[in-house]
């Protein structure tokens, strides 16, 4: 751990921040007021129904009913009910906000953009919405999307959640398995989906593909094509976009309608990754989505009205609801479809610039892969509007740290942020009132009672364990799809530590009050009995110049675990004695003996799953000669064959 930080906020920013103003608006109403970000963190889980409520009312969440209690059994979790009485709906939050400027820029990657402003967004939603009602779609029916990222998604959601029906998507690259391992488990009425989409140069096609998905799903009523290819090909039991919002009697917008619902109302459900069976359907509430997203897009990002957000992501990846919400602040969202890559590794810091984009949000691997390709921002862009980076997605290393405040921008708050699908949000977040240090995460959400836990379920700091939350917060799923009883749901989260939270992550909480992640519990190594992060050691290996990403497992062997680590190199290195050695010597130098693996072999590609996470029980499971539970999962199964049948594993 560095105890210099890399970057930390002027006067000016901090005293104008979003954190200071709810900082002020506490001692206002509660008279309350904190020394530091820590107290103000223990205060906020201590007293969740004022802080909450605090929330509630900074944000100005619309309601047409105020709720009659913040939180009602707050001693049971799961179980406890969060604004009990309220009515709202998750759409108007979002749409009710600005009445003038863009509301959503759309980029491909072939350089197609477009703008909707924030009445034309209201109107197409409008329309849609009252297609929907005329097709039947009504109060917790499911509506589903196969589709990029464009404005006519978040069209079709927003409409979706003002006529009170539950979204669910996914991105127009999975297989029809895939697609059908998740839509077919919740029944959708109504499927959304495109024509085709472009990646990396190449135009993929996506009509045979829907129309085999249409007709296995039994639940269908009617199917959307939205045409982003722009093809006017006929698809037998479809309707295109333009003409779906015709089936309207005439051309005048409809008003604008949202059923007010109660709080915990199903407003989205996501699905786990998968790779270890079907996909869990986590069931998302309107209400909690909506505050949590609040609080962390303007107290811990920072978001303020008219600032502009980007997150490159699929409609497959919790972050695409998470950018969304940001509407409901006020923002202009940019958004991106396509390679990030393409035509070069500069794409995405162009459109910083092209956008004034201010708050640019990305997966860890993006920076370590544009580092890897030697581009260097700070010297080939202006980056004027950028004030805060965002990563997530898996830990963000030491070096990525370094590379940032180095080649990227000096004055810019790097905030690597951790949570999830289960939660559709984060427990670690960025702070613009704090500093960054290198390879940690800047602090625990507020309202979140986020601990690490040893083995004996002891609280500890500065020592590796569990990350728990040992309160209810308001973004815990209302549960599974078709799980009546709540059996699987407390499986997931609460076999481990009854009435507490396990999410699955080894960590530890650093003496900078922040926290850096080690990777998956259930990918931790175990060798000699010693608990080993994966992430400790992708931070050694690829900061190698040599090395452009690895995946470590653990071979069952010989009564006990080995480490086994597979390099992707550059293409002009080879993986000599001489290589293998100087990887040995970074992991033993930098970590422990334990932590250096016994066998180092290349590869030329890593498994990932589809939100693009590499995919390590596969490998594991393949390597100890294990059925792989669920390939559709992956987004390039076909790389599983290269950890197949490998001699170097048998000694």
């Amino acid at each position: 751990m560095v105890d210099t930080a890399l970057w930390a906020p002027s006067d000016d920013r901090v005293q104008s921040s979003e954190l200071r103003r709810f900082e002020a608006f506490l001692l206002e109403r509660h008279g309350v007021q904190f020394s530091d970000y820590d107290a103000l963190h223990r205060w906020s889980v201590a007293h969740p129904t004022e802080f909450w409520s605090a929330v509630w009312a900074f944000t100005d969440i619309r309601a047409s009913v105020a709720p009659q209690t913040v939180l009602l059994d707050g001693d049971r979790f799961p179980g406890a009910r969060w604004f009990d009485g309220a009515r709202l709906n998750y759409a108007e939050n979002l749409l009710d906000r600005r009445a003038e400027g863009v509301a959503i820029v759309g980029c491909l990657e072939n350089g197609q953009r477009r703008e909707l402003s924030w009445a034309e967004l209201r109107n197409a939603v409008a329309r849609t919405a009252a297609a929907l009602r005329s097709s039947g779609v009504g109060v917790g029916d499911r509506v589903a999307g196969m589709l990029p990222n464009i404005p006519e998604t978040i069209v079709a959601m927003l409409a979706t959640a003002s006529v009170g029906a539950v979204w669910s998507s996914c991105s127009p690259d999975f297989g029809v398995n895939g697609v059908l391992d998740r839509f077919g488990q919740i029944n959708p009425k109504m499927l959304f989906a495109c024509d085709g989409y472009y990646y990396n140069g190449k135009t993929i096609d996506c009509l045979e593909k829907l129309v085999e998905v249409s007709a296995r799903l039994d639940s269908l009523e009617a199917t959307v094509v939205v045409p982003v290819l722009g093809g006017d090909e006929p698809l037998t039991n479809a309707v295109a976009w333009d003409d779906y919002l015709g089936l309207l009697e005439d051309n005048a917008v409809p008003e604008l309608q949202f059923e007010q619902l109660p709080f915990d109302h199903p407003l989205f459900i996501m699905y786990s990754s998968g790779t270890t069976g079907v996909p869990k359907c986590i069931v998302h509430s309107a209400g909690g989505t909506l505050i949590q997203h609040l609080k962390e897009h303007q107290l811990h990002v920072g978001l303020k009205p008219s600032d502009v957000l980007f997150y490159f992501t699929t409609c497959g990846w919790m972050m695409w609801n998470w950018m969304v919400t940001g509407l409901a602040s006020g923002a202009t969202l940019v958004l991106y479809d396509g390679s990030p890559f393409y035509p070069g590794p500069e794409a995405l810091f162009d459109l910083v610039d092209a956008e004034g984009i201010n708050v640019f949000g990305v997966g860890a691997k993006y920076v370590s892969a544009v580092e890897k390709a030697g581009l260097k921002p700070r010297d080939s862009h202006r980056l004027d509007a950028l004030r805060t980076m965002l990563s997530t997605g898996s830990p963000l290393s030491e070096e990525s740290f370094r590379y940032v405040y180095r080649d990227v921008k000096a004055d810019v708050c790097l905030s690597s942020i951790s949570g999830g699908t289960d939660i559709i949000s984060c427990f670690v977040l960025g702070n613009e009132c704090l500093p960054v240090f290198e390879g940690e995460l800047q602090c625990p959400g507020l309202g979140m009672a986020v601990e690490i836990w040893d083995e004996a379920g002891h609280t500890v700091r500065e020592a590796k364990g569990e990350l728990v939350c040992t309160r209810p917060f308001p973004s815990a799923p209302v549960g599974f799809w078709n799980d009546p009883d709540g059996e699987r749901y407390r499986k997931a989260y609460f076999a481990t530590y009854p009435g507490i939270w396990a999410h699955g992550d080894y960590a530890e909480i650093t003496a900078n009050g922040g926290m850096i992640i080690h990777g998956r519990s259930d990918a931790v190594l175990n060798p000699g009995g010693v608990r080993i992060g994966t992430a400790e050691i992708y931070r050694q290996v690829e900061s190698l110049d040599e090395i452009l990403e690895s995946i470590c497992v653990g071979q069952d062997w010989q009564d006990d675990v080995r480490v086994i680590l597979f390099v992707v190199l550059r293409p002009d290195v080879k993986l000599d004695e001489s290589l293998i050695d100087k990887i040995r010597q970074q992991i033993r130098r930098e970590t422990t003996p334990r932590h250096v693996p016994a066998k180092v072999i290349a590869v030329a590609d890593i498994p990932r799953t589809r939100s693009g996470k590499i995919a390590e029980i596969a490998v594991r499971d393949v390597i100890n000669g294990k059925v792989v539970a669920n390939l559709a999962a992956l987004s390039n199964p076909e790389a599983l064959d290269l950890y197949t049948g490998l001699s170097e594993l048998g000694d």
